[in-house]
């Protein structure tokens, strides 16, 4: 029988799980199962869903693998979600997720009680309404009578090793999304959540964080039994999604990542603590030991999504229409702000375009939604090299816009450099089943992440003669609504 290892990805969208080899990371199943779809600004979800999907999701895949054991596990999982559980560890509400804004208002009040800079100083982000902290002060301001039943926070990635072993544990890569955590200093900050959440004994109501080679515990049997797997098999500390995909693309210090999902992402791994008072960098930790700069956005493959719809598109024939389109003369740009955003922190905000004249094509509508996902990340990753970040190499691309040739090249031709996509089609799930990999051999995750480096796919090189002035204007148009007002 062959022993694998089990990387779960418990997205926005849904449950993946992988199966891979212990000895060698060969990939040998995979499985899926959706979660409920949500629709910002309120965005919830029964976290017994996800259970559920992890559930159905590790039965394809094991119907898949045939004859095989599994000796680890490890979850990756949306960021920032609030589980918020009783003393008797039910659950009190559905979760709000990391693109819920209702929290608005609390974030904006949190920054003015400290200030943007001594927040960046403290836990190396700003409130914004994505994190964690804002979401408690929400349930506080809202639902005092739920406030007053929780006994335990949980982040999504954590509720689910809670399922899986019984115990009430995190990582440091997730714990410092949250709001009341010091990636720098190592430590849950019980101080900034009594003097912004409420008086209390903050200290039992959290999970021990756990470094990044630590064993979380052992499946239960009940869990065990529910997926179909034997009990006992070691249980990694898990991580956040873009923490874990980070590892699981191969991605070593001096490149940069870009990920292309329901949001975008741009990040660095590096050994230095990052303090943005801005807010447009979010100094998190990694899951080795480090920290992950990144930048997230609301908006990514859903931009061009909508513009597919909007102009009776496949994917395919918008990207062959984006990469077809004029750069000469005046062209459209797009702030592709469709639901709010986060960086920069703008949760009213909408999408605007600018630049439309009486000639304007279904070509440069088709580019303009690519540039205004790709224009936002290359912000964010310019603003990560700013914080001295050394990142000179390749921009690898993960996520299911890694797939379209237009945001390749595009991501190539904003950011001038190569842009690269790797055998790791599902980077969190890989990087979890690394992590898995590591707690059941006793090995370092950063060698097995070494050792299991995957191979390049593609490159797509930037084409010299695409540099214009759009960035600019992009970046005027996109700045059209920091005041608060909307058009």
């Amino acid at each position: 029988m062959t022993a694998v290892v089990m990387g779960v990805d418990s997205s926005t969208q849904s449950c993946t799980v992988e199966l891979r080899e212990l000895e060698t990371g060969r990939l040998v199943a995979t499985g899926r199962a959706a979660h409920p779809p949500t629709h910002p600004p309120v965005s919830e979800q029964d976290p017994q869903a996800w259970w559920d999907a992890l559930v159905e999701a590790t039965h394809q895949a094991l119907a898949i693998a045939g004859q095989v054991e599994v000796v680890g596990v490890a979850v990756g999982a949306q960021c920032h979600g609030l589980v918020a559980s009783d003393a008797s560890e039910k659950v009190i509400r559905p979760a709000k997720l990391w693109n819920d804004t209702t929290s608005a208002t609390q974030a904006a009040a949190l920054i003015e009680q400290y200030g943007k800079q001594w927040w960046a100083d403290e836990i190396g982000l700003v409130p914004s309404a994505a994190l964690t902290i804002t979401k408690l002060a929400w349930l506080r301001d809202n639902e005092p009578l739920s406030f007053e039943r929780v006994r335990h926070l949980a982040l999504p990635h954590d509720w689910l090793t809670f399922r899986l072993t019984g115990r009430h544990v995190t990582d440091r890569s997730d714990a410092s999304g949250t709001g009341f955590y010091s990636a720098d200093q190592g430590k849950w900050r019980l101080d900034i959540l009594s003097e912004t959440i409420g008086a209390g004994d903050w200290s039992g109501a959290l999970p021990t964080v756990l470094g990044p080679d630590q064993v979380a515990g052992t499946v239960a049997e009940v869990a065990a039994a529910a997926l179909g797997i034997k009990a006992g098999a070691a249980v990694g500390p898990g991580g956040g999604d873009q923490h874990l995909a980070a590892i699981g693309i191969g991605l070593r210090e001096g490149d940069v990542a870009y990920s292309l999902g329901t949001s975008g992402v741009v990040f660095a791994t590096t050994d230095q603590a990052i303090h943005d008072p801005s807010g447009a960098i979010d100094g998190v930790a990694n899951t080795t030991g480090g920290f992950l700069p990144l930048a997230c956005t609301f908006n990514a493959a859903k931009v061009t999504d909508a513009m597919a719809r909007l102009l009776a598109v496949s994917h395919d024939e918008l990207s062959a229409l984006a990469l077809a389109a004029s750069t000469d003369g005046a062209r459209p740009v797009m702030a592709a702000y469709l639901d709010g955003e986060r960086s920069p922190r703008l949760p009213w905000a909408r999408g605007m375009i600018s630049g439309l004249t009486s000639e304007v094509s279904r070509e440069q509508m088709a580019l303009a939604a690519y540039e205004g996902v790709v224009f936002g990340l290359v912000r964010g990753e310019r603003r990560i090299a700013e914080y001295g970040v050394d990142i000179p190499g390749a921009a690898i691309l993960v996520g299911g816009g890694a797939k379209s040739q237009a945001y390749r090249q595009i991501i190539a031709d904003a950011s001038g450099r190569v842009a690269q996509t790797v055998d790791a089609p599902e980077g969190t799930a890989r990087g979890a089943a690394i992590q898995a990999a590591a707690v059941a051999t006793g090995e370092r995750v950063a060698d097995v992440a070494s050792a299991w480096q995957p191979p390049v796919t593609s490159e797509t090189s930037p084409r010299q003669d695409r540099a214009d002035e759009a960035y600019d204007r992009y970046l005027r148009l996109a700045d059209a609504q920091a005041d608060g007002g909307t058009f």
